[in-house]
């Protein structure tokens, strides 16, 4: 019989997975005019739709009717993958126990520990770690699901990963780090985790941005004040910037004033020869050019006592080398 979805009895048969109806679907399979594994145009089977709705007896009633558990749409996604996806445990175990592959990939290389992950699914995540799911998977982007978890702000989920092993530096392809993508989200509890567990804190992304540059640019304090017990590079960075440059240049008081007391230069100058209260002053951002600028004359006359000093210190050597 052909696994294409062709008649009348085969959408019946997905419809009846899609609801939830086990005795439609009970009905259907018994007519014996349908293939168990019937597809669409999109390959997907009868029981993709029904662990994807968390529909445990029609997944249970399909698998004793010969189901394939490693059936896949033309995306690559399997049953498991949905059940993961939509966060629900029984299907998942009850796949997991008929011998669906923890680990099959979709065309982007996705896993189901990957969804499990994105949507927070705690139980789901502990139980394809116990069943093997490789913790350190990628996608094509080479985003891993401690990336992912810590895209989306889940802490319990990065620690359960972490504590299975998982690298916690590991970067995509345009070289963002799961520090870096929690730093841009403003997730200062995941940050705290992963540096806790070795993340390096100046990792550079492709375009020469660290995880502290990311966090001024958007200006999430509370990420800042996290990254700062890291000391984190606060000079200029590959992209010819500082983090100070990108709080004054986006507007970030509260960032200006936390770099600047963790040791910013206020004379740093970036690639295009500005400081950063020449960029505030170009953003017509009153309040950090006033507070900026009056950084920089505790620092030039700090600076001046400093010299005076210096050469002070240099004439009386002179003098006393003299009288000797």
């Amino acid at each position: 019989m052909s696994l294409k979805k062709e008649t009348p009895s085969d959408v019946q048969l997905h419809m009846a997975a899609l609801r939830g109806d086990e005795l439609g679907l009970q009905r259907v399979l018994d007519s014996g005019k349908v293939h168990v594994d019937c597809k669409d145009e999109d390959g997907t089977t009868p029981l993709i739709l029904a662990a994807a709705g968390g529909h445990t007896h029609c997944v249970m009633e399909l698998l004793d009717q010969g189901a394939d558990p490693n059936s896949r749409r033309s995306t690559g996604t399997t049953p498991l993958f949905f059940a993961a996806q939509g966060g629900h445990l029984d299907v998942v175990q009850i796949l997991v126990k008929a011998g669906s592959s923890v680990d099959t990939p979709s065309v982007d290389g996705g896993t189901p520990l990957f969804v499990a992950a994105q949507g927070g699914h705690v139980k789901i995540v502990r139980e394809l770690l116990d069943c093997g799911a490789n913790v350190n998977a990628c996608m094509k982007d080479r985003a891993t699901p401690v990336f992912i978890a810590a895209q989306n702000g889940h802490r319990t989920v990065l620690s359960l990963l972490i504590q299975a092993d998982a690298e916690t530096d590991i970067k995509r392809i345009d070289g963002a780090t799961p520090l870096w993508i929690a730093a841009q989200m403003g997730h200062d509890h995941i940050c705290k985790v992963l540096l806790q567990n070795g993340a390096n804190v100046d990792a550079v992304r492709c375009d020469g941005a660290t995880p502290l540059f990311k966090a001024a640019h958007k200006g999430h304090a509370a990420v800042i004040t996290v990254l700062l017990k890291y000391r984190p590079n606060l000079g200029l960075l590959p992209n010819g910037e500082s983090a100070l440059h990108a709080a004054a240049m986006f507007g970030h008081m509260t960032v200006c004033k936390q770099l600047v007391a963790a040791g910013s230069d206020v004379l740093l100058k970036n690639q295009e020869g500005l400081t950063a209260l020449q960029l505030a002053r170009q953003q017509k951002y009153t309040s950090i050019c006033d507070y900026l600028q009056d950084r920089l004359r505790t620092v030039l006359a700090r600076n001046a006592v400093a010299m005076a000093s210096a050469s002070a210190a240099a004439s009386t050597s002179t003098s006393a080398s003299a009288s000797a």
